[in-house]
């Protein structure tokens, strides 16, 4: 059964031939209901983690397919670049730019749901929490999920985003289909059958193929996790990590290395009714500012991080079993804002590589005037896949992430304890994760993906002049150098 849950035709767009016809004075006036003027809050793009902000010279917010090609035509004709922007959940400059943004916040139509054949259409602006809900209404529900999903469906596709389990790719391999609109103005379909070579840039292409308009994705009728969460040692976790990795359908493990302790989450399909479980101070509000107000504390007293990590782990010390719906189990509460890192390595290097970090901030734990990490580390797994520039390409791979908490907003130190967390991903045949801050230029990344130079060549075939380009992938992905490309242009404080 399929239904249409907004209208399957499209509104009438100007063929792109006679968009050239159209005056310059005509396309300001087109455009003038879905431009956000300036001096406006939306005029100023801030992420979410309030580490990277800019101001775009004009901001759109269309809500039409002929609004998006209109901000294209007028990008032509006055020589601009465009960036498309979601809610702005990534913690990097991955959107930010000088040129024209386009915030793709209104184009959140749910197109059609397709229970019999299991499959979703829907606009990239759709945010995933909406899009559980919906699903939901039809007995359905995303195979797969993230850590979050106050993110838009097209974050999630371009940049690989990622759940965990020994047997379970990154989201992007659950997309069937696209319809993306190139920089000339064309509106193409993709898939795996039909411009294979688009599809398989684009569904980790970072923006820069296109603009994403519609995204089939594969889904599967709803049902429930039940999870179990418990604590137990660094050692016996690493040294049996095969076997817990594949105890289940879906492993994560969060380690904190200030205590020595990892709690283990564990999560199957089941059919038992649901029984939603807190750990009540880690949930409460109470704990919620509790722990800002230490992790603001420790801002002036950096050891105090010791003993607020010893705390953290001392909150979720107790064993819990929770049912619920699978997204209400996947995604997890990141409290605050935030500098993260996250890598992927192969799987063979998990166990060496966990020991190595364990040694290295043990190093700075011992040390008076040592680096002082915030919070856990997240350790999360997916399959291999054939994706271009998915860091899971052809390999099972481990995912580790380090983050620190910005507490009241306020900008804590995390350079150099970054800096020496990606030598050692790097040491161990690490690649980053696209949504998140790292300083790998095209050189590095072509050793480390093999299809990296097909990526270019799309790249160069469907926008030859970079429309879609912005300091982040001309810094990455074609090696532009100078102040303008980078990495810290956009740094909202320093």
């Amino acid at each position: 059964m399929s239904s249409d849950v907004s209208s399957r035709s499209h509104p009438a767009v100007l063929p792109t031939q006679k968009m050239h016809d159209i005056p310059l004075s005509t396309l300001y006036e087109l455009l003038a209901p879905v431009t956000v003027r300036a001096g406006q809050p939306k005029a100023t793009f801030i992420n979410w983690g309030l580490s990277y902000t800019c101001t775009p010279l004009c901001v759109f917010e269309p809500e039409t397919e002929e609004q998006c090609r209109l901000v294209l035509e007028l990008a032509r004709r006055e020589g601009k670049s465009v960036r498309v922007a979601g809610i702005g959940h990534s913690p990097s400059d991955l959107v930010c730019t000088t040129g024209f943004m386009l915030r793709t916040e209104k184009l959140k139509k749910v197109i059609e749901v397709n229970v019999e054949k299991r499959y979703v259409v829907a606009q990239a602006g759709v945010v995933l929490n909406d899009l559980h809900v919906l699903l939901a209404r039809h007995g359905l529900a995303m195979r797969n999920l993230g850590s979050i999903s106050d993110q838009t469906i097209g974050g999630v596709i371009t940049t690989a985003t990622h759940g965990s389990g020994m047997n379970w790719p990154v989201l992007s391999m659950h997309v069937l289909a696209l319809v993306i609109l190139l920089a000339d103005g064309s509106r193409v379909r993709c898939s795996r059958q039909e411009r294979p070579d688009l599809f398989l840039a684009s569904i980790c292409g970072i923006g820069a193929t296109g603009l994403i308009l519609e995204i089939t994705l594969e889904v599967e009728p709803a049902f429930r996790l039940k999870e179990v969460q418990e604590n137990h040692s660094f050692d016996e976790v690493v040294q049996n990590l095969d076997t817990i990795a594949r105890s289940a359908e879906h492993v994560r493990l969060w380690w904190f290395p200030q205590a020595d302790v990892v709690r283990v989450s564990t999560a199957n399909r089941t059919s038992e009714p649901r029984k939603p479980v807190g750990t009540w101070l880690w949930h409460s509000v109470v704990g919620f500012h509790l722990l800002q107000f230490l992790l603001f504390v420790a801002r002036y007293i950096p050891i105090l991080n010791i003993y607020v990590g010893r705390f953290m782990a001392w909150l979720v010390r107790d064993r819990t079993v929770t049912v619920d719906d699978s997204y209400r189990v996947y995604n997890i509460d990141c409290k605050y804002p935030q500098y993260t890192t996250e890598w992927a390595i192969p799987y063979d290097h998990a166990q060496a590589c966990l020991r190595e970090v364990r040694a290295w901030l043990e190093s700075e734990f011992a040390d008076p005037a040592g680096l002082r990490p915030h919070s856990s580390v997240e350790i999360r797994f997916s399959c291999p896949d054939d994706i271009w520039l998915s860091p899971s390409y052809g390999q099972q791979t481990c995912w580790i992430g380090l983050v620190q908490f910005k507490p009241y907003g306020l900008n804590v130190p995390y350079r150099q304890l970054f800096a020496r967390f990606e030598a050692l991903m790097l040491a161990h045949g690490g690649t980053p994760h696209w949504a998140k801050t790292h300083p790998l230029g095209p050189d590095a990344l072509r050793a480390r993906y093999p299809r990296f130079d097909d990526f270019v060549r799309v790249l160069d075939a469907v926008d030859p002049h970079g429309l879609f380009r912005n300091p982040y992938v001309e810094r990455h992905i074609f090696g532009r150098q100078g102040a303008e490309f980078g990495p810290r242009v956009f740094k909202k404080l320093p």
